[in-house]
């Protein structure tokens, strides 16, 4: 059994550690990116407005289980836009950043929300980006990839019986240009904040919900045409009608 000091994650752990003497140390050099991601002349779905959930917070935050058993009924257009505002919408403006319902480190938001979607009403079953700023859905590719994102998710059937599939990407470049080699922490805490407000709208929707870390990067990334260099794959949730 490998000691825990030989992982790499705990080495890493250990190498973006901060202290006096390194707090203010440079960082290297990373060109930054775009805020906002846009994909062009791809068919775009505008989304409804998101209501407001009447769900008592405590009792969302008591009931929320991962769920992994779904019925056979379409999940609503209004169902996805209230789960997407949720878990990444725009609240305020401050300055030049947009702020939203997740907090992310400098108001960089490095996270981007991709969907596999399986059941969704009057959308046609697809891979797609959540254009954020336009409150829409950007068709990628148009087809039943329920097969290909079980086999990508180590064979986890209940990824290909959901309705959608929610994956949130990492854009490098956003985080690290300001923050170095401590900005991957940021990272996976800001698809951290996303995903638990994601499965709390499921639960006052009465939704169910299942967060996903396992899985095969590349398999994945292929799905949505992305790198896994400069963009990849860092958490997903399946979603869908809770079974009877």
């Amino acid at each position: 059994m490998p000691d825990l000091k030989s992982l790499q994650g705990w080495r890493y752990l250990q190498e973006t550690k901060f202290d006096q003497n390194s707090l203010f140390r440079s960082k290297p050099q990373v060109s930054p990116a775009a805020l906002y991601k846009v994909y062009k002349g791809v068919s775009r779905y505008e989304l409804p407005q998101p209501r407001a959930l009447e769900s008592p917070l405590t009792e969302a935050l008591a009931t929320r289980r991962s769920r992994r058993r779904y019925g056979d009924r379409e999940i609503g257009r209004q169902e996805l836009a209230d789960l997407l505002w949720a878990s990444q919408g725009i609240t305020a403006r401050a300055g030049s950043l947009d702020l939203r319902t997740a907090p992310s480190a400098g108001g960089l938001y490095p996270v981007e929300t991709y969907l596999l979607l399986f059941g969704v009403e009057g959308l046609p079953a697809g891979a797609y980006h959540f254009n954020l700023g336009q409150f829409s859905l950007e068709l990628l590719r148009e087809g039943d990839f329920a097969k290909q994102m079980t086999a990508a998710c180590i064979n986890q059937q209940f990824m290909g019986q959901s309705a959608i599939n929610v994956c949130w990407s990492a854009v490098f470049r956003r985080s690290m240009s300001k923050y170095g080699h401590r900005g991957l922490r940021y990272i996976l805490m800001d698809a951290g904040h996303i995903c638990q407000n994601l499965l709390l709208a499921a639960e006052a929707l009465e939704l169910a919900a299942c967060p996903v870390a396992a899985f095969f990067d590349d398999q994945v990334n292929s799905l949505f045409g992305l790198d896994g260099e400069e963009e990849s794959m860092v958490y997903c949730a399946s979603v869908g009608p809770r079974a009877e």
